[in-house]
């Protein structure tokens, strides 16, 4: 069984070292697609034994989808985000699991959410998330362009924790959030997805992770603080898809619908609209 991995970066030369070496333990090859990073990032993959392909950032769907196609053929596909490592008793369940003839479409790998917050470090949360599938399965579109797009599939667990540095800065977590709220709601805009109250989704969701996830007992004040932050993307995105049935921001929904995803992604990122 063949089992390739990618992952995708930009200027991440202090944690893609972590990242690669996790993926070169457990992949019979590896991508890193490089989105015209200039700190040296790409000079590393390639010291490190990855093979690097470079594109302009479009949004994860084009980005993911050209580093399958970069792959040589293999029965799964395994990612990891730039920020991310595998945790030392993964590599061994990975690599039992190669050895397991698996057959499932996805299998969903455990992700440790590990915040730094006022010089504290402590576990935010665990959350399971697809990251071995099949490489028929593993199909990624360009409008495809925020993190949780590709389709829910059947899947099964496999305890192989992956290590994320979630956050070193609340206000940086705050900016990708709502960056991320935008380019959410313009999706599910066209999408026709159903819009609920944006009210609720915040404190339901400090809610979830404080107490049902326990970050509130590991991290106490500072991990209410991130919740607050983190949860306001929930409530941000509904804000904003609200606003675009009311015909607001008609620009990013024509560069989303012309495919002008670069361009998108661009205009997110300089000015973000007022909600």
């Amino acid at each position: 069984m063949k089992l390739s991995g990618f992952v995708i970066h930009g200027n991440n030369q202090d944690t893609l070292p972590r990242c690669l070496e996790g993926l070169l333990s457990v992949c019979d090859e590896v991508v890193a697609l490089d989105s015209m990073s200039t700190d040296g990032s790409t000079e590393i993959a390639r010291r490190m034994g990855a093979r690097s392909v470079s594109m302009p950032w479009a949004g994860y769907g084009a980005a993911r989808a050209a580093a399958v196609t970069a792959l040589n053929n293999p029965d799964y596909v395994f990612f990891l985000d730039s920020d991310e490592y595998l945790e030392p008793e993964a590599i061994k369940a990975i690599l039992d699991w190669k050895a397991s003839k698996p057959h499932m479409p996805v299998y969903r790998l455990p992700r440790h959410d590990w915040a730094e917050v006022d010089g504290h470090r402590f576990l935010y949360r665990t959350e399971w998330r697809a990251r071995l599938i099949q490489r028929d399965a593993a199909v990624w579109r360009p409008d495809m362009i925020v993190h949780e797009a590709l389709p829910r599939m059947r899947s099964e667990r496999l305890h192989a924790p992956i290590g994320h540095r979630f956050t070193t800065s609340l206000s940086w977590r705050a900016a990708k959030e709502e960056r991320y709220a935008v380019l959410w709601a313009v999706m599910a805009f066209s999408a026709e997805r159903k819009l609920k109250p944006a009210w609720i989704q915040r404190p339901a969701h400090v809610l979830r992770d404080c107490l049902l996830h326990g970050a509130l007992w590991r991290g106490g004040l500072r991990a209410l603080k991130l919740a607050w932050v983190v949860a306001g993307y929930h409530a941000a995105k509904y804000r904003y898809l609200r606003e675009l049935r009311e015909g607001r921001h008609p620009e990013l929904l024509q560069a989303f619908q012309e495919q002008r995803y670069r361009e998108l992604f661009q205009k997110v990122r300089n000015a973000p609209p007022a909600g």
